[in-house]
């Protein structure tokens, strides 16, 4: 008789914690009407260090980090790559493929967290569903574990965890999506700068 009760109450329990579970496709639908959105950053870096500024995002391929002072670092997405600007330093900007960061995941024209191998997990955490992504064909450049809420879905934090090992917290606060975001705000930087 205890094991029939314990079976009725975790059969019981289940739904309302698979309820609150946001399912792949709802999700990937999340993504791909985002279009443009912009938000209040807390970024938690490999060394422990934390940053905060200001993200745009405008998909398909398109994300800015502006950081706060004293950190003078821009970080951009834009033209299939990534750059990373040093405006302390007089160095050219780094330069990676895009298609070798998580970050692509997000910035995909068509995301389709279905895609065979594309999701090594899917949890919820008691309030908010984790995503965890890596490029299928790909997944030695890293994953990224993305958390999203429901009612209404929305994106709230992702870590990225790159090829090198390094893993970099990104806590979203207030998005604001849908407007216009200019388009030289993705402007990749010029070699001389």
């Amino acid at each position: 008789m205890k094991q029939v009760a314990a079976v009725a109450v975790a059969m019981m329990a289940a739904p309302e914690a698979w309820a609150d579970q946001l399912p792949l496709a709802t999700i990937s639908d999340y993504l791909n009407d985002l279009k443009t959105a912009q938000s209040r950053f807390t970024q938690i870096n490999d060394d422990g260090t934390i940053d905060t500024g200001t993200v745009y995002i405008k998909r398909p391929g398109r994300m800015r980090f502006e950081y706060d002072p004293p950190n003078e670092a821009l970080v951009l997405a834009s033209a299939n790559a990534v750059y990373i600007v040093d405006n302390k330093s007089n160095q050219a900007p780094e330069t990676y493929p895009l298609r070798r960061t998580p970050l692509s995941i997000i910035l995909a024209r068509n995301v389709n967290l279905g895609q065979a191998d594309m999701v090594v997990g899917h949890d919820f955490d008691g309030t908010a569903t984790v995503v965890t992504a890596q490029d299928p064909e790909n997944p030695e450049y890293g994953n990224i574990q993305m958390k999203f809420t429901d009612t209404p879905v929305q994106l709230r934090q992702w870590i990225v965890n790159d090829s090198g090992g390094g893993r970099t917290t990104v806590i979203l606060g207030e998005m604001t999506t849908g407007g216009q975001l200019p388009n030289r705000l993705f402007n990749p930087p010029r070699r001389d700068n």
